[in-house]
Protein backbone atom coordinates (compact mmCIF):
# COMPACT_ATOMS: atom_id res chain seq x y z
CA UNK A 1 0.00 0.00 0.00
CA UNK A 2 1.01 3.73 -0.75
CA UNK A 3 1.70 6.10 1.66
CA UNK A 4 -0.30 9.29 1.44
CA UNK A 5 1.02 13.10 1.40
CA UNK A 6 -0.79 16.12 0.66
CA UNK A 7 -0.47 18.70 -1.56
CA UNK A 8 -2.92 21.59 -1.66
CA UNK A 9 -5.04 22.90 1.38
CA UNK A 10 -8.17 25.11 1.06
CA UNK A 11 -9.65 26.08 4.12
CA UNK A 12 -13.94 27.23 3.53
CA UNK A 13 -15.15 29.24 6.06
CA UNK A 14 -19.04 30.68 6.66
CA UNK A 15 -19.38 34.06 5.53
CA UNK A 16 -21.66 36.80 6.55
CA UNK A 17 -24.03 36.98 3.31
CA UNK A 18 -27.07 34.63 4.56
CA UNK A 19 -29.02 34.50 1.15
CA UNK A 20 -27.78 30.36 1.34
CA UNK A 21 -27.89 30.14 4.66
CA UNK A 22 -31.23 28.60 6.61
CA UNK A 23 -32.64 31.49 8.35
CA UNK A 24 -35.86 31.12 8.89
CA UNK A 25 -36.26 31.24 12.41
CA UNK A 26 -33.02 30.91 13.42
CA UNK A 27 -30.41 32.96 15.65
CA UNK A 28 -27.07 33.12 13.95
CA UNK A 29 -24.28 34.48 16.04
CA UNK A 30 -21.00 35.57 14.30
CA UNK A 31 -17.97 34.88 16.96
CA UNK A 32 -15.44 35.31 14.31
CA UNK A 33 -14.71 34.09 11.18
CA UNK A 34 -14.24 30.75 12.06
CA UNK A 35 -16.76 30.29 14.42
CA UNK A 36 -20.48 30.47 13.83
CA UNK A 37 -23.36 29.34 15.93
CA UNK A 38 -26.45 28.82 14.43
CA UNK A 39 -29.77 28.19 17.31
CA UNK A 40 -33.23 26.77 15.33
CA UNK A 41 -35.40 24.42 17.23
CA UNK A 42 -37.71 24.16 14.64
CA UNK A 43 -35.48 23.45 11.36
CA UNK A 44 -37.03 20.29 9.95
CA UNK A 45 -34.60 17.52 8.84
CA UNK A 46 -33.05 17.90 5.23
CA UNK A 47 -33.38 21.40 5.09
CA UNK A 48 -30.07 22.62 3.43
CA UNK A 49 -28.27 24.86 6.29
CA UNK A 50 -25.36 26.46 4.28
CA UNK A 51 -23.93 26.25 1.01
CA UNK A 52 -20.68 26.71 -0.42
CA UNK A 53 -20.25 27.37 -4.34
CA UNK A 54 -17.06 26.75 -6.70
CA UNK A 55 -18.67 28.60 -9.81
CA UNK A 56 -21.29 31.33 -9.53
CA UNK A 57 -23.34 33.61 -11.22
CA UNK A 58 -22.38 37.26 -9.62
CA UNK A 59 -25.36 38.80 -11.34
CA UNK A 60 -27.71 36.67 -10.18
CA UNK A 61 -26.72 35.04 -7.05
CA UNK A 62 -24.33 38.31 -5.47
CA UNK A 63 -21.62 35.94 -4.03
CA UNK A 64 -18.50 35.06 -5.42
CA UNK A 65 -17.33 31.09 -5.38
CA UNK A 66 -15.48 29.89 -2.04
CA UNK A 67 -14.68 26.86 -3.27
CA UNK A 68 -11.50 25.88 -5.06
CA UNK A 69 -11.39 24.11 -8.39
CA UNK A 70 -10.70 20.49 -8.32
CA UNK A 71 -10.84 17.76 -11.23
CA UNK A 72 -12.12 14.64 -11.97
CA UNK A 73 -8.70 12.94 -11.49
CA UNK A 74 -7.15 14.09 -8.54
CA UNK A 75 -8.41 12.36 -4.68
CA UNK A 76 -8.85 15.37 -2.05
CA UNK A 77 -9.74 14.74 1.87
CA UNK A 78 -12.91 16.93 3.28
CA UNK A 79 -12.57 17.60 6.66
CA UNK A 80 -15.69 19.40 8.17
CA UNK A 81 -15.00 21.19 11.63
CA UNK A 82 -18.30 21.80 13.44
CA UNK A 83 -20.09 20.93 17.00
CA UNK A 84 -23.51 20.00 17.07
CA UNK A 85 -26.14 18.91 19.91
CA UNK A 86 -26.49 15.31 18.73
CA UNK A 87 -24.27 12.93 17.21
CA UNK A 88 -24.77 13.04 12.79
CA UNK A 89 -27.28 15.72 13.62
CA UNK A 90 -25.80 17.69 10.44
CA UNK A 91 -24.42 15.84 7.71
CA UNK A 92 -22.73 17.33 4.88
CA UNK A 93 -23.04 16.66 0.89
CA UNK A 94 -20.97 17.37 -2.40
CA UNK A 95 -23.03 18.10 -5.31
CA UNK A 96 -21.35 17.84 -8.61
CA UNK A 97 -22.59 19.74 -12.19
CA UNK A 98 -21.36 19.51 -15.71
CA UNK A 99 -20.25 22.03 -17.31
CA UNK A 100 -23.85 22.63 -18.15
CA UNK A 101 -24.96 22.76 -14.80
CA UNK A 102 -26.53 19.24 -14.84
CA UNK A 103 -26.09 17.40 -11.57
CA UNK A 104 -23.94 14.55 -12.30
CA UNK A 105 -23.41 12.59 -8.93
CA UNK A 106 -23.30 13.40 -5.01
CA UNK A 107 -22.09 12.01 -2.19
CA UNK A 108 -23.36 12.25 1.52
CA UNK A 109 -20.61 12.47 3.89
CA UNK A 110 -21.30 11.50 7.83
CA UNK A 111 -17.35 11.47 9.79
CA UNK A 112 -16.20 14.65 10.24
CA UNK A 113 -12.92 13.64 7.77
CA UNK A 114 -13.77 11.82 4.36
CA UNK A 115 -11.77 11.23 1.32
CA UNK A 116 -13.47 11.50 -1.87
CA UNK A 117 -13.37 11.41 -6.22
CA UNK A 118 -15.55 13.92 -7.69
CA UNK A 119 -16.75 12.59 -11.29
CA UNK A 120 -14.80 12.88 -14.24
CA UNK A 121 -16.50 15.15 -16.12
CA UNK A 122 -17.37 17.40 -12.98
CA UNK A 123 -16.84 21.06 -14.00
CA UNK A 124 -18.69 22.62 -10.57
CA UNK A 125 -19.97 21.76 -7.47
CA UNK A 126 -21.26 22.49 -4.10
CA UNK A 127 -21.18 21.52 -0.57
CA UNK A 128 -23.81 21.68 1.85
CA UNK A 129 -24.66 21.44 5.66
CA UNK A 130 -27.83 19.04 5.75
CA UNK A 131 -30.18 19.34 9.04
CA UNK A 132 -30.35 15.63 10.11
CA UNK A 133 -32.60 16.53 13.62
CA UNK A 134 -29.86 18.81 15.35
CA UNK A 135 -31.16 22.45 16.47
CA UNK A 136 -27.48 23.38 17.17
CA UNK A 137 -24.73 23.85 15.18
CA UNK A 138 -21.05 25.61 15.68
CA UNK A 139 -19.35 25.80 12.29
CA UNK A 140 -15.65 26.75 12.54
CA UNK A 141 -14.24 25.44 9.05
CA UNK A 142 -14.14 23.08 6.15
CA UNK A 143 -10.65 22.15 4.66
CA UNK A 144 -10.29 20.63 1.40
CA UNK A 145 -6.85 18.99 0.44
CA UNK A 146 -5.55 17.19 -2.23
CA UNK A 147 -4.48 13.29 -1.74
CA UNK A 148 -1.37 12.11 -3.55
CA UNK A 149 -0.11 8.92 -2.99
CA UNK A 150 3.54 7.97 -2.57
CA UNK A 151 3.47 6.37 -6.38
CA UNK A 152 1.82 9.23 -7.64
CA UNK A 153 4.23 11.57 -6.67
CA UNK A 154 7.17 9.34 -7.61
CA UNK A 155 5.82 9.35 -11.24
CA UNK A 156 5.27 13.19 -11.53
CA UNK A 157 9.08 13.31 -10.41
CA UNK A 158 10.52 11.61 -13.24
Amino acid sequence: MSDITYGEKWTVYWSDYMSDAYIYGSEVIFHSNDDVELKNNLMPAGSVIKSWYSKTNYQQQRIEPTLPIIDGEGEYELTVNMETDIDEGVLVRMIFFDRYSEEIGQMIFRDETSIFKCPMATYSYCLQLIAGGSRYVRFHSAVIREVIHESESEYKEN
